[in-house]
């Protein structure tokens, strides 16, 4: 490690994608002197750039969690957001589709779990009604949901990059955080890169994704009981060969911990399948063409017409996930002195769908944490 310590850091945020950026916003807002570190050499490299890039309406949660409340505040800031900067999004909606009886059942479930979460403009509508929205579709019954919208990821980062940087902030992009230490008044960070460092930092956000729990554990004399394990979980994406019939996004019923292949459109109107679940032992963004057998299938039960050879690999995400293969997904973790007992240090752990819909109302929260 080299010799440069810059002793008075005041406000570091670990990772440059949307919640990181969303988090240096707030902070850099609110008054504080604000660096970005980001191992990358652009913004949001990883899974805030390997997703379906959708603007969750906040249904599936579970009341009062952090994912429900994140997700409802932010989905309301995000269009707000994007209104006033410019950035490209469309509040297009979306079908959740029941193909079985049972389905149905389940339709309502979501629709009372969606009011409770403070979403109360679910529709529970016909087959006939939801043919009427997208001719292609087959179901018994659906769910319409209007306050579902998608969003261009890279712009919202840019966005929110402009107004850190406007407030002072700093981005240091090939700045890996390589290990560090706790203190009683703060933290330091050794910074890897072209010019190693060593950085003392009065306030930390790891907001890393995917690495978030490894740097928590590489920091030294941070409890090791509170850095989770990484389970690696791919989603795979397809994309479709011809001109797509849908208007809106297209979900099936949802399992317990997976919301189904679906059909999304991006702001082109290009339309995309998945994510699909697929667990792996190391970091691989390859997409297999011979899984589009199972995307096939899924998407069938409820676009029975979707044409043969018309998906094509598109990419794939990693999600970061900290709950385990067949285990019930875990709430968001924003942990904060008050959970680990280290002074200046906000880990954010299992940040993923629905994160980015969620970007916003993390850094607002992140702010009122630190004052607190």
């Amino acid at each position: 490690m080299g010799d440069v310590i810059i002793e008075n850091a005041d406000c570091v945020v670990i990772g440059a994608g949307v919640v990181g950026l969303a988090a240096a916003r707030a902070l850099a807002q609110a008054g504080r002197e604000v660096i970005v570190l980001e191992a990358a050499d652009l913004i949001g490299s990883e899974t805030s750039s390997r997703n379906s890039e959708v603007i969750h309406a906040g249904i599936y949660y579970q009341k009062d969690s952090l994912k429900a409340r994140f997700c409802v505040a932010g989905k309301k800031m995000l269009y707000r957001y994007c209104a006033d900067h410019g950035v490209p999004h469309r509040n297009c909606g979306k079908l959740i589709v029941a193909v079985t009886d049972e389905q149905v059942d389940s339709l309502r479930g979501i629709q009372k779990k969606a009011a409770d979460n403070g979403v109360p403009d679910l529709e529970l509508i016909s087959a006939a009604d939801a043919i009427a929205l997208e001719p292609e579709v087959s179901c018994l019954a659906a769910l319409r949901s209007p306050s579902t919208g998608i969003i261009d990821t890279h712009g919202l980062m840019l966005a929110l990059q402009g107004d850190a940087e406007d407030a002072g902030a700093m981005v240091a992009f090939l700045s890996p955080v390589t290990g560090g230490a706790v203190h009683e008044d703060g933290v330091t960070l050794d910074v890897g890169g072209a010019d190693p460092m060593r950085l003392k930092c009065r306030t930390v956000i790891n907001a890393a994704g995917i690495p978030a729990p490894d740097i928590a554990g590489k920091l030294t004399g941070f409890p090791g009981q509170f850095v989770p394990t990484t389970y690696l979980t791919k989603g795979n994406y397809y994309s479709l060969s011809v001109k797509s019939p849908f208007s809106r996004l297209v979900y099936p019923a949802p399992t317990s911990a997976f919301l189904g292949v679906h059909i999304t459109i991006d702001m082109g109107g290009q339309a995309r399948f998945g994510p699909d679940v697929e667990h792996i032992d190391s970091m691989n963004y390859e997409v297999d063409p011979s899984r589009s057998e199972g995307f096939y299938e899924a998407v069938r039960r409820y676009w029975p017409g979707l044409p043969d050879d018309s998906l094509h690999p598109a990419y794939s995400g990693i999600r970061p996930r900290i709950t385990a293969p067949g285990e019930p997904l875990c709430d968001f973790v924003v942990q904060g002195p008050s959970d680990h007992g280290v002074n200046g240090l906000v880990n954010l752990f299992g940040i993923e769908s629905p994160g980015l819909t969620s970007s916003m109302a993390i850094g607002d929260y992140i702010v009122e944490m630190i004052e607190r």
